[in-house]
């Protein structure tokens, strides 16, 4: 079966993480959704990109190459210039995250303070292999199980009390390698 050009250059693989996350299907309230954040933007349409996207990523947990092609189709607007948005934001993942994703800052503040370390415990504890990331274009890798993923950040903006990491939408400081498995012990059991 051939691919769309937009299918070969989105990186929406599979992982373990898929199972926690339902396939991408436009619903009436997904449209609604879309047209409402649309009508913010009556002189240009594209300018409603990025809310579209967040709303995709907030539902399905990434963006697909159907919904890069369902975002260009309500824009009017080719499926590339929604790639190159999504390839462009390091928030947007192309591939299913795990259920729990762990973003962990790597800016000087937080490498200093052991953000690195903090990185390879996670990893260890969750048996999530790393060695094949690419932090641009596939920055996130997910567990076996599926249950977490990690990635690393560009500053979290608490230097302060570095090192700091994100898991899903909750910001946790001070998180040195050793309180690791405390930290995800709060999320779900560690087999």
């Amino acid at each position: 079966m051939p691919h769309s050009i937009l299918e070969e250059n989105v990186a929406s693989h599979e992982t373990p993480g898929s199972k926690f996350y339902p396939p991408f299907v436009v619903t009436p309230e997904l449209e609604a959704e879309a047209d409402e954040r649309i009508s913010h933007y009556p002189e240009s349409k594209r300018a409603a990109t990025l809310p579209l996207l967040h709303i995709v990523q907030h539902h399905f947990g990434y963006i697909s190459a159907p919904s890069i092609e369902w975002v260009a189709n309500k824009l009017s607007i080719e499926p590339i210039k929604v790639l190159e948005v999504v390839t462009f934001y390091p928030g947007f993942r192309q591939s299913a995250p795990g259920k729990f994703h762990i973003r962990v800052c790597r800016t000087l503040s937080c490498a200093m303070g052991g953000s690195y370390e903090l990185m390879e415990r996670l990893c260890e504890l969750t048996g999530i292999d790393r060695s094949a990331s690419d932090s641009h274009h596939h920055p996130v890798t997910v567990s076996p199980c599926g249950k977490f993923s990690v990635e690393f950040a560009e500053c979290l903006a608490s230097c302060g009390s570095a090192p700091v990491c994100m898991v899903n939408d909750d910001f946790h400081e001070g998180i040195a390698p050793g309180k690791a498995e405390e930290l995800l012990a709060k999320y779900a059991p560690i087999a």
